[in-house]
């Protein structure tokens, strides 16, 4: 027994060396085993099952501080970033303590407060993005073998800078398409004002007072406008713009029966579908007007009279005819009848060629000799009175419904007239003129115009005239000749002037601005010399005769009805 000791004996240094250790620490071997092999076999069991609770002391010991770590992190930040981890761990150590009711760590609420508010901003970011993919539009065309294509981009020098890795040679054709779109942005950067988003946040921070003001809602109506190829200005019936006027030619008014000799008289009936025509042929002729045919519905011939003027009656129910003669001519429209009428009683004129027509229809205007103004009856047909000028009159013109006269002649005066009255209440100097010619009224009564033998018109507010002020609203000098005619349209948005004393010498003037349309006369066609010109009751035609016996006719673009 004592051999079996000394041989198998342990260094001294060693053996108290390992007793210290075992002595420091704690020994967690339960029960006793019997020693069959001896006391150095006892010793390596011992040193064995050391290092095992060494390792499990060590490991045992780096969790705890990583727990500790967890607690300081979670005081400090509360439960922001390891909410799941932090309970189980809790859950845990609840457990190992058994029924503990003390807390080891308290939740810091502000950080809750700040998740809850982290939470719902990532709600509202995804379901802002679900709107963002149903506003997105979709492709109206998808090609479908652009996903069976594969592109070499590597292989052409020019598409190597699509490449997002070095080695990547083979993409589909999808991926090739968003790449090159994606590059031609990068290079040909957008401007906000075509970009949608760009417009949604615009429009979105301007607030919703100002929205309501200006009548938006958002860029969707912008981009209904820019998708189709509409007129983007709706045209309006009320408000005619200055500078071009549109217009197209049509078949002539008279292109089934044009006249022989110039052309005096044109005008549409109340209808708007009849036109006369009348010129030094001795023929009166009607046509209906459709733009197409303009059928000729009936000519008169009359023996003894060529025509110097024709015009209806207002109320449509008589064509007064009247040339250098001392006689007259009424055409019953109802009864198809030709009355001739004359001379006046009392009177001695050789000539009753020029006259006007009343609005009302119950008053015509002829002029006599010396200044003379010849009132007729139009249901007579017999002279009711007489007006009387210090010089040679020239033009009249009836305003205020047929209860006041115009007239304008040799002394360069213009002369308002009471036909109740048949005093004269107002004269006044029109500027510049030294005999005047011609004279227009708008059919409202507001404006006049009157033209000169040098070519002026000069255009008065009719209130101011009378008010004192002798300075003309505009003076228009595109005219170098006699002004022998002028009409206003039914909205006195147009006049027309011309002179039938040079070609082509008619203009169109836009009353609004007080200017002449400049595309008028055509350039590429000649008006030879105009004598005469009509408007349609609603303005949608406008019939010009000439010296060459044709009745032009043209369609106003602006005008919808005719």
């Amino acid at each position: 027994m004592v051999n079996l000791i000394s041989q198998n004996a342990v260094p001294k240094d060693k053996v108290d060396k390992s007793k210290r250790k075992v002595d420091d620490e704690p020994s967690l071997i339960e029960g006793s085993e019997k020693i069959d092999d001896g006391l150095a076999s006892d010793l390596q069991v011992v040193s064995h099952r050391k290092r095992k609770k060494e390792q499990k002391e060590s490991n045992k010991g780096d969790i705890e501080q990583e727990r500790e770590m967890k607690r300081l992190e979670n005081f400090l930040f509360g439960s922001l970033y390891s909410p799941i981890e932090f309970a189980k761990d809790e859950d845990e150590e609840a457990k190992k303590h058994g029924d503990e009711s003390a807390a080891v760590f308290f939740v810091d609420r502000s950080a809750n407060s700040a998740l809850s508010v982290y939470e719902e901003d990532v709600d509202l970011a995804e379901e802002r993005s679900d709107e963002d993919e149903t506003k997105e539009r979709k492709p109206v065309w998808v090609d479908e073998e652009e996903e069976k294509t594969c592109v070499n981009i590597a292989k052409v020098n020019r598409l190597r800078k699509l490449r997002k890795e070095e080695n990547e040679s083979v993409i589909s054709g999808s991926a090739y398409v968003s790449r090159l779109r994606a590059h031609h942005v990068k290079l040909n950067p957008g401007t906000e004002w075509a970009n949608l988003d760009s417009l949604e946040r615009n429009y979105s921070s301007d607030g919703e007072d100002s929205d309501e003001e200006n009548g938006y809602k958002g860029v969707e109506g912008v981009s209904d406008i820019l998708r189709t190829n509409e007129d983007l200005v709706v045209k309006s019936s009320a408000k005619l713009l200055p500078g071009l006027i549109e217009y197209s030619r049509l078949v002539d008014a008279n292109a089934e029966e044009p006249s022989s000799g110039p052309i005096n008289s044109v005008q549409f009936h109340r209808n708007a579908q009849l036109l006369l025509a009348a010129g030094l042929d001795r023929r009166l002729r009607f046509f209906q007007i459709d733009g197409k045919r303009n059928t000729k519905i009936q000519s008169i011939f009359l023996d003894d009279c060529p025509i110097r003027k024709a015009s209806f009656l207002p109320d449509g129910s008589a064509v007064i005819v009247a040339g250098r003669r001392k006689f007259l001519y009424s055409f019953d429209l109802v009864k198809a009848k030709v009355d001739k009428i004359g001379p006046l009683t009392g009177r001695e004129e050789k000539s009753l060629e020029a006259f006007e027509v009343s609005p009302d229809s119950n008053t015509i205007a002829f002029l006599g000799n010396e200044g003379y103004i010849l009132l007729v009856s139009s249901k007579t047909k017999e002279l009711i009175g007489t007006l009387k000028m210090n010089g040679t009159v020239r033009s009249v013109a009836f305003t205020n419904d047929g209860h006041q006269l115009l007239s304008s002649g040799g002394d360069g005066q213009i002369y308002h007239w009471d036909l109740r009255t048949r005093a004269c209440f107002h004269k006044g100097v029109d500027e510049g003129c030294i005999n005047g010619t011609s004279l227009c009224t708008s059919p409202s009564g507001k404006l006049f115009a009157a033209g000169s033998d040098s070519g002026i018109i000069n255009i008065y507010d009719r209130d101011d005239f009378l008010g004192g002020k002798r300075k003309p609203t505009k003076t228009i000098e595109n005219l170098t000749t006699k002004v022998d005619f002028m009409k206003f349209n039914h909205d006195a948005q147009i006049l027309a002037i011309c002179s039938s004393m040079k070609k082509n010498s008619l203009k169109l003037v836009h009353i609004p601005s007080f200017t002449v349309f400049s595309n008028w006369p055509p350039s590429n066609r000649t008006l030879h010399y105009p004598r005469c010109l009509d408007f349609s009751p609603h303005g949608g035609f406008m019939a010009m005769g000439n010296a060459g016996g044709k009745v032009l006719l043209y369609k106003l673009h602006h005008y919808h009805q005719s």
